[in-house]
């Protein structure tokens, strides 16, 4: 027993040494492809995803070694032949020869459809062992429907492809597994996770909640105030709302419950945070770019207009967690670092994040940007003494980095076959039809089954597949109701960001809870509520001009002015209180006021707002009357 156990272990090891170095060498070769861009799509894709399942199978064995060391043994056996089957697939795809169209006419061969075949099964496989069954679930009907579509209902049919019409489109050309979504995910995704890595192994993390600590600790509930702060400067890079939250919330949550902060709520407003940080630029999350790919809008003007909405965002959770903190009468940290102290030892940090967010703004490829803020910051970190770090760390971001990447990769890739099967078979306007049909043709109602939706695929799916699922099969919905193409593609990635804090599966708040020790569902309720603003905002973008295009700059200052009136009328409404307790004749008129907002009469929308800012102000003044009167001492 005891040999069986030590030869499990010794293979670990191995195994590990070997996904580390493989791993440092994918970062390697990304850097070098970027930079060089040598290699065709045709090639560099193919050797990119061959590369992130290998990865995978490495560091994500088929049995774990806990269950039984033989069975171990075997799961791994398996596991190496079936990185022989990629290897091999894979090289036989990128050396098709493609300039001979003959394959076009007369079909691929058999070694062409078995390599397409491998390809598909493994990936399918590492996408359970990555992201989850609901996401293979998801492919795999869609694949079903390529296959049988002809012998469905003439109101949902298609054509009805076979396995090599299926395997030519989607491995064989650059719209399905090798298509957009991989593309962004295995040159600028990849980088900007990269750059993150780099960001945590070099101090540059510590500083930005340092940073905030010392900014928002001292003030009432500081610590959770410093925990949207830092998870709005973490958030974006980081790439993964739940990475965030373990992150900044293994700091944050016990110092928010140690304050007063009840366990749940904690963990709430952590999860409400780093999810958050997904909408906040420059970064945005990995999303972003491929709204960029989709659009054909630079990703310059995405960033530019997503600004605004993030600011409100984070002041609705500022809002939500300030009034918390009232009513629990608690108060802000004793002693916090002077913002002067932490700057003056980490202010070069910050020279990176100026960098790239220059660069994109003047419209630089963001794959030679993100290579410039990964240089950026080593050299950043090389030039103080104190925040020196090692070749060691610096091998050990490029290996984090690797693997951060993969399931990012692997859950791209898989999402081009749902792209693919749409492309093929022209699902995606039936599905159109369907939408307007089953909401009216209006416009609220088509909003409403979107978020339902986004939620709905959030439970199983990481948020950019959800992303690039839902803008495929909704985003056409929105455009022919009168939205515009960016106002539509922003609202389905911020209701894409909701699953993460929408219970009953709040896959953020559950990993909050996981630090706080409290109930998940319990934390995904107040998640939920804490990010009210993932519902509020992208209601303003469809109904007003919250999205800022050239010429609208009235409207869009207007539209900014509605939604505070929005987001300080529901929070009032539902927490009970502004500056002082709330009666429940108040609540009332703030949550009437708040939906007078959303509705296209400005008369009414004047009328909402100055109600809402009277309630503000009797509040105000209400609160001032109830203050004891200081007594001077002796």
């Amino acid at each position: 027993m005891n040999t069986s156990t030590n030869m499990c272990k010794l293979i670990t090891d191995k195994v590990l040494l070997i996904a580390a170095i493989a791993a440092i060498l994918l970062s390697v070769f990304q850097i070098w492809q970027g930079i060089t861009a040598d290699l065709s799509a045709p090639v560099f894709r193919p050797i990119h995803l061959s590369w992130v399942l290998i990865l995978a199978y490495l560091t994500l064995p088929l049995i774990k070694s806990e269950q039984s060391a033989l069975l171990y043994l075997c799961g791994r056996f398996v596991d190496l032949l079936c990185i022989a089957a990629i290897a091999w697939a894979s090289y036989h795809i990128v050396s098709f020869d493609y300039d001979d169209i003959s394959f076009l006419l007369d079909g691929l061969t058999t070694l062409d459809q078995l390599s397409g075949l491998i390809i598909v099964v493994l990936l399918l496989e590492a996408t359970r062992r990555t992201v989850g069954f609901v996401m293979v679930g998801i492919a795999m009907l869609f694949l079903a429907y390529a296959i049988f579509g002809d012998v469905l209902p003439s109101s949902v049919a298609s054509k009805g492809f076979s396995i090599e019409e299926i395997i030519r489109f989607h491995i064989y050309s650059t719209n399905g597994i090798y298509g957009a979504p991989l593309a962004i995910a295995a040159g600028v995704v990849f980088i900007f996770v990269l750059f993150g890595a780099f960001l945590q192994v070099s101090g540059a993390g510590k500083f930005f909640i340092d940073a905030s600590f010392s900014i928002a600790g001292k003030y009432r509930g500081g610590p959770a105030k410093a925990s949207v702060l830092a998870s709005a400067a973490l958030g974006s890079i980081s790439g993964s709302a739940i990475a965030n939250t373990v992150t900044t919330g293994s700091l944050t949550i016990p110092m928010m419950k140690k304050l007063g902060y009840k366990p749940e709520q904690a963990a709430g407003i952590e999860a409400a945070a780093s999810t958050g940080g997904q909408i906040m630029p420059p970064v945005m999350g990995a999303g972003a770019f491929v709204m960029a790919q989709f659009t054909g809008i630079p990703y310059s003007e995405i960033l530019l207009v997503s600004i605004a909405p993030a600011i409100l965002y984070f002041g609705c959770t500022l809002l939500y967690v300030h009034l918390m903190a009232c009513k629990l009468g608690l108060k802000g940290m004793e002693i916090t670092e002077k913002i002067s102290v932490v700057l003056k030892n980490g202010w070069h940090f910050l020279v990176p994040l100026l960098l790239i967010t220059s660069l994109l703004l003047m419209s630089y490829s963001p794959i030679l940007v993100g290579i410039a803020g990964c240089v950026a910051i080593l050299v950043a970190a090389m030039c103080r003494k104190h925040s020196r770090i090692s070749f060691a760390l610096v091998f050990e971001g490029m290996k984090e980095g690797a693997l951060l990447a993969l399931p990012i990769s692997i859950a791209c890739g898989t999402a081009g076959i749902v792209v693919g099967v749409v492309g093929q078979t022209g699902i995606g306007l039936q599905f159109t039809q369907f939408l307007m049909a089953l909401s009216g043709g209006y416009l609220w109602s088509v909003l409403g089954l979107i978020a339902i939706a986004a939620v709905i695929l959030g439970m199983g799916l990481p948020v950019t597949a959800a992303y690039i699922v839902l803008s495929i099969m909704a985003v056409p919905s929105l455009t022919e109701l009168g939205v515009g193409l960016l106002a539509a593609h922003m609202i389905v990635f911020w209701l894409s960001q909701t699953s993460n804090v929408t219970p009953p599966i709040a896959l953020a708040a559950f990993a909050a809870a996981g630090i706080a020790n409290t109930s998940p569902m319990k934390a995904a309720v107040q998640a939920f509520k804490l990010a009210q603003g993932f519902f509020i905002i992208p209601i303003m973008m469809a109904f007003s001009g919250l999205i800022w295009v050239e010429g609208n700059s009235a409207d869009f200052a207007i539209s900014i002015v509605l939604t505070i009136g929005l987001i300080v009328a529901f929070a009032g409404c539902i927490e009970g209180r502004l500056v002082t307790s709330l009666s429940s004749l108040s609540r009332l008129l703030l949550l009437v006021s708040g939906f007078t907002m959303l509705l296209p009469y400005y008369w009414l929308n004047m009328a909402g707002l100055i109600v809402i800012v009277m309630i503000v102000l009797f509040n105000l003044k209400l609160s001032s009357k109830n203050k004891p009167l200081s007594v001077s001492p002796g």
